[in-house]
This record gives C-alpha cells, sequence and structure tokens, in this order.
C-alpha cells in the first residue's frame, strides 16, 4: 500500500495547493505522512457524520471540498463540533485532506462535474485562469445543451439528476423561454453575475443565490426575458464533483499498482432537511 505522503503527492498535482484562493484552507488538515493508505472516501463536507461513515467503512484517508477550518481557530477541543472531528480522526488514524478551490479552477474541475451529471457540453471556462495557457482552467463553464430546453424543462432535468435536497431547483426566469446555451458554477455563484452577462447565455445554473443579486439580475433582463437562474443547493452543485475526483484517484491508484479502494460518500450533508411547498404561487400580491 502506498504512504500518506504518496497518496497526496498524487492529489496535489490534480488540485495543487497554489493554485487555490489566497483566503482558503486547503490541503492536509490531520494525518502521519508515513501511515499506509488503502482506502479511500471522498465527500464534500468534513462533518461528523462523514466521519463516522469513515470510521465504518475502515477508510484511511478522508477527502472533502469543503474546509473543515476555513477562518482559523485557536482550539480542537472536543467541546466544539470541529474539534470533537479533529478528535475522531486522529483516534481511528484517518487523514484529512481538503480540495475546494483548487479543485473549483482544475481541469476538470467542480463545475467540469455539474456540467456532466447535467449533460451538457462545456464549451469554456465562465471565468478563465490567465495562468493556463491552454485556457481550460478556470470558474464556472459554459456549456451547450444537446438540444433545446424550456428553462422549464431545464429545471425538471437538473431536479432529475443532482442528488435530491430539500430545496430541489428555485427558478427565476420565463418558465416557457427556450435555452441552448448556459453557464454553470457548482457551489456559491452570484459573484459571477457579471461574467454571465457577458458569457451571453441563455441561463445560469448555480447555487446560494440571495435576494438582492439575484433580484437586480432579473430586473437587468425584464425587457426581454434573456436570462433565466436556476438556484440548486449548495450541496447537491458540488457532489458530483466526488464522483470525478474519485475516478480520477482510481485511474492513478491503477497506474502506480496501489490498488486503492476508493469510495464515495451519498450521505445528505446539507443543512436543509424539508422543504414546504407554497400551496399556490400567486405573484399578484402578499396576503393582508
Amino acid at each position: 500500500m502506498p504512504r500518506l505522503s504518496e497518496v497526496i503527492t498524487a492529489l496535489e498535482t490534480l488540485w495543487p495547493v497554489e493554485r487555490a484562493e489566497s483566503w482558503d484552507a486547503v490541503g492536509t488538515v490531520t494525518g502521519d505522512p508515513d501511515q499506509e493508505v488503502g482506502r479511500v472516501l471522498f465527500a464534500v463536507d468534513p462533518v461528523q457524520e462523514i466521519v463516522d461513515e469513515a470510521v465504518e467503512l475502515g477508510a484511511d484517508l478522508l477527502v472533502t471540498h469543503h474546509p473543515l477550518y476555513l477562518r482559523g481557530t485557536t482550539t480542537v477541543a472536543a467541546s466544539t463540533s470541529k474539534g470533537r472531528v479533529v478528535h475522531a480522526l486522529i483516534r481511528n488514524d484517518i487523514a484529512l485532506h481538503v480540495a475546494h478551490t483548487n479543485a473549483d479552477t482544475a481541469d476538470p474541475g467542480v463545475s467540469d462535474a455539474l456540467a456532466g451529471a447535467l449533460d451538457l457540453r462545456v464549451v469554456r471556462p465562465l471565468v478563465p485562469d490567465t495562468t493556463d495557457p491552454k485556457g481550460r482552467r478556470g470558474l464556472g463553464r459554459v456549456c451547450e445543451l444537446d438540444h433545446p430546453l424550456t428553462v422549464r424543462e431545464l429545471a425538471a432535468r437538473a431536479a432529475e439528476r443532482l442528488p435530491s435536497t430539500a430545496q430541489g431547483i428555485r427558478v427565476a426566469g420565463d418558465p416557457e423561454a427556450l435555452v441552448r446555451t448556459i453557464a454553470v458554477s457548482g457551489g456559491s455563484g452570484d459573484s459571477l453575475f457579471a461574467h454571465v452577462r457577458a458569457a451571453g447565455v441563455d441561463a445560469y445554473l448555480t447555487a446560494d443565490l440571495r435576494h438582492h443579486p439575484a433580484s437586480e439580475f432579473a430586473a437587468d433582463h425584464a425587457a426581454d426575458r434573456s436570462l433565466a437562474l436556476l438556484d440548486a443547493a449548495h450541496w447537491a452543485t458540488e457532489w458530483p464533483w466526488c464522483e470525478l475526483a474519485a475516478a480520477q484517484l482510481d485511474e492513478i491508484s491503477d497506474r502506480h499498482g496501489w490498488g486503492l479502494r476508493v469510495h464515495v460518500s451519498a450521505t445528505v450533508t446539507d443543512p436543509w432537511t424539508a422543504h414546504a411547498a407554497s400551496s399556490d404561487i400567486d405573484t399578484s400580491g402578499a396576503p393582508n
């Protein structure tokens, strides 16, 4: 079996730490570089449920998309939820490695996996990485559909293809407008609205769309109703990357003869657990 340091070196060829945003917290969080790795689990969130799953699975390495401590900490005491995660990882000899914004901009990366889950053809990055001479790395992706769909049909496809969450898919725009091109960005994406406008696409699918940015964006396109917004759950838009990343590590393992057993967690760690739909959508006015 390979040592952790060998597996981490391989992972960092896929998602170099230096390509993460300056504010990000990526890389190896726990683990002895000399420990052997035979089983790996991929997940979106380094939360207790996932650590418990890793323990039950007998995993030696947990790879997550989201950092454990994004803003730093002064304690890992087990009296805190994240401290308990650290204690459980160390107690069970499980290493934790994080690939966040360095996986977002990778080729292939988080948005490639999202596009693949929706059966979209990637054309180019939405926000190209200027350091990539091939023009393939960057945030988000501009994609084409295999055939035009209405916004309503596209939302239904997203609801069917992405993991189920309490939120489902929210839509802003004309449900009957035709979509031929679409921008996608896994995770929170309303900071990319200017790039979406410049891309000239018919729709934009992302997550965590806030009221004011979405309202202003919709108002800018109210006259021609030319650009629809599709808002999915953050966790659901990033989970497909786990399958992509696991396949990449599988290929590396086969090439090196490591014989790693690589798994993807199906545990839903989206924080929202239930949804009560309005009985009738009426935009004519609020109740008195």
